[in-house]
């Protein structure tokens, strides 16, 4: 694709930017110099390259599954503003 058959004008519009001439122009010239070098990197040879998903080496780090102590519910429950029972009580969020 060369930048000639894709029109900035309709492509804008599409999006409903509001381009100046000049912004024209100056948008024409930087989409032909990115298409030049997508154009540079479709004439390299990748057939022995892998294919990724990520550039960056992604790793899972979990640490050890250990039981703990927990805190107690009468001490966290007598820093609640509302209690209920056993429990916190919030606002209702879900209308009626």
């Amino acid at each position: 694709m060369t930048p000639d058959t894709i029109d900035i004008r309709y492509v804008a519009e599409l999006a409903r930017i509001a381009l100046t001439d000049e912004e024209i122009e100056r948008f024409s010239k930087e989409l032909a110099d990115l298409l030049g070098h997508v154009n540079a990197l479709s004439e390299l040879d990748t057939a022995s390259v892998p294919a990724t998903a990520q550039v960056v080496e992604s790793r899972n780090v979990a640490r050890e599954d250990t039981v703990r102590p927990c805190l107690d519910r009468e001490v966290v429950l007598r820093a609640a503003p509302q209690r209920q029972g056993g429990f916190f009580r919030v606002p209702r969020i879900i209308a009626e």
